[in-house]
């Protein structure tokens, strides 16, 4: 594979807990390629969100490397990981992570605020008509049924027009289907913007359209993955 996306070479995570030190990811080698959409499933405990959030800079690896776009993100600090996650990827999350007191569409603008976008707000109403909500504007979160939130999330994941989109459980707070019309977006969003995707999951259907599945047990790629992986 020329020039992954995303390349990790052993990573791995341990986190200091109550009973002492525990090994989370173990020597993860994976190579992501440009355009690709990648499912991560597994049991739960089995590291997949872990991974994830390692991949965006959001945990910090505590062995091995991970590249994205050719930066090493383990050797950046909180704040260079903050510009290049502003700048390269949209993340989205199970439980949405909306900011309650912002309406939509100031949720939406928000890292093209922090970008210095002039055309914050105008991208973003174009973001929510794409994700068709573009009559919720001025709602706030509260406002919102589970299903319209995630479809701003996904807007304000994908309105910098990122280069690599993660998405941690995107339909696993929703019913099937708002969890169908989610699944039907995110893919959206990818071909429409060139992303790379790649999307913790429980969900077998979402899974199934992924360009590839990388199976995780225990902290690691399963041995009959392995190959599949690298």
């Amino acid at each position: 594979m020329s020039d992954p996306v995303l390349s990790l070479k052993n990573a791995a995570l341990s986190l200091d807990g109550n009973a002492g030190r525990v090994d989370i990811l173990h020597g993860i080698t994976l190579d992501i390629a440009r355009g690709e959409t990648v499912g991560l499933v597994g049991p739960s405990g089995s590291g997949k969100s872990s991974l994830l959030m390692i991949m965006g800079g959001l945990e910090q690896a505590t062995g091995g490397s991970i590249h994205a776009l050719g930066q090493d993100l383990t050797e950046m600090n909180e704040d260079a990981l903050a510009r290049f996650r502003r700048g390269h990827m949209g993340v989205v999350f199970q439980s949405f992570h909306l900011i309650p007191t912002m309406t939509a569409l100031e949720n939406v603008a928000t890292p093209l605020e922090l970008a210095g976008a002039r055309d914050a707000f105008e991208r973003a109403a174009a973001e929510l008509e794409a994700v068709g909500l573009g009559h919720r504007s001025g709602h706030y979160p509260s406002q919102m049924s589970g299903g319209e939130q995630q479809r701003v999330a996904l807007a304000r994941a994908s309105v910098t027009r990122p280069e690599i989109l993660l998405a941690d459980e995107p339909t696993g707070n929703l019913d099937g289907a708002n969890g169908t019309a989610i699944m039907d977006l995110l893919f959206d969003l990818r071909d429409r913007h060139g992303a790379t995707l790649v999307l913790v999951t429980h969900a077998p259907e979402l899974a199934a359209r992924c360009d590839r599945v990388i199976q995780l047990a225990d902290g690691q790629i399963a041995p009959d993955m392995k190959a599949a992986a690298e």
